[in-house]
């Protein structure tokens, strides 16, 4: 098994703090920069699973800033530059404190929700008689509360203005950015065969400029499905082949885990680890069109030290 890279501890040139989340380590340097080194960690239903996945922090990284670079002309973004196959550094920005989530089929948590009875999802009116992974009319928005720990909650386009979360300009402006995003990104996808049904966004500001942030259209913030056989897999109420984490989480599923309280994380074997790199890669090659090519892994966190400081010193 290639190295995983599931764990960094650096101390590069100016930082002032680091960040470490689900996926991701971010280094602040000098309150300006961002450097995000992606890891190998793979989490699901909120609970960071105990291995890592090979290739998947590169993968991620990969297919997010290629998706910036394809969207810079609908609203500014937050990518300089990305030194190493796993890093981005950019422009540190205040998030803000939702999420934009945005579905244009019924599936995942909608369709849990839906299959439930429940017909508003965060304050928007879900039509009777619809089937899993149905195509909406229209997309719809469903923000969720950006959670410092634990699961983040739905939320409804009022709430987030009366709580003040969000003043109303500026969240008609997010709204707005991301369905831009949506299309371009649905649009992209159908080139190469494939549904982009649901995804989020991240935003935040600096100099009162709104930046989109973090990571977009990669397999962690996104589902997939094959577009060929899609309507005759739905007429026939049939699973769609998908491209997206949601295969982790059935077999978390299966095998007695869904993050509740009480519920122990069943073990990864290296068969399913290196069967989960794969899909990554898999996804990164539909998506993007690339052919993926393996960083070399035998000392990652050496090979990402050396390359941010050369960064930040040319930057600086």
């Amino acid at each position: 098994m290639s190295n995983a890279l599931t764990k960094t501890d650096f101390q590069f040139p100016g930082q002032r703090s680091v960040y470490h989340g689900k996926v991701r380590d971010v280094y602040n340097i000098n309150n300006d920069l961002l450097v995000m080194v992606v890891s190998d960690r793979i989490s699901a239903f909120d609970v960071v699973l105990p291995e890592g996945i090979p290739y998947k922090g590169q993968v991620l990284n990969q297919i997010a800033e290629k998706f910036l670079d394809a969207t810079a002309d609908i609203v500014p973004n937050w990518k300089i530059a990305s030194p190493d196959p796993n890093v981005t550094v950019g422009h540190m920005c205040e998030p803000y404190k939702v999420e934009m989530v945005i579905r244009g089929y019924l599936t995942g948590h909608a369709w849990r929700e839906y299959k439930a009875g429940k017909r508003s999802l965060c304050g928007i009116p879900l039509p009777e008689g619809m089937k899993e992974n149905q195509k909406f009319d229209e997309p719809i928005l469903t923000p969720t509360t950006k959670a410092e720990t634990g699961h983040d909650e739905d939320i409804s386009r009022e709430e987030i203005i009366a709580q003040g979360l969000v003043d109303k300009t500026e969240y008609e402006m997010l709204e707005d950015y991301t369905r831009k995003l949506f299309q371009r990104g649905t649009e992209i996808a159908a080139e190469k065969g494939l549904i982009l049904v649901d995804t989020k966004y991240e935003f935040g500001k600096k100099d009162g400029k709104i930046y989109l942030i973090d990571e977009i259209h990669t397999p962690d913030s996104s589902r997939y499905f094959y577009a060929k056989g899609y309507e005759q897999r739905l007429a026939a109420n049939e699973p769609q082949k998908q491209l997206s984490k949601e295969f982790v989480r059935q077999w978390l599923i299966a095998n007695g885990f869904q993050g509740k309280e009480g519920q122990t994380v069943p073990a990864m074997s290296e068969e399913f680890v290196n069967s989960v790199s794969e899909r990554y890669i898999e996804l990164f090659e539909n998506i993007t069109g690339d052919t993926f090519e393996k960083s070399d892994t035998s000392k990652i966190k050496q090979r990402i030290e050396i390359a941010v400081n050369e960064f930040l010193v040319s930057h600086y």
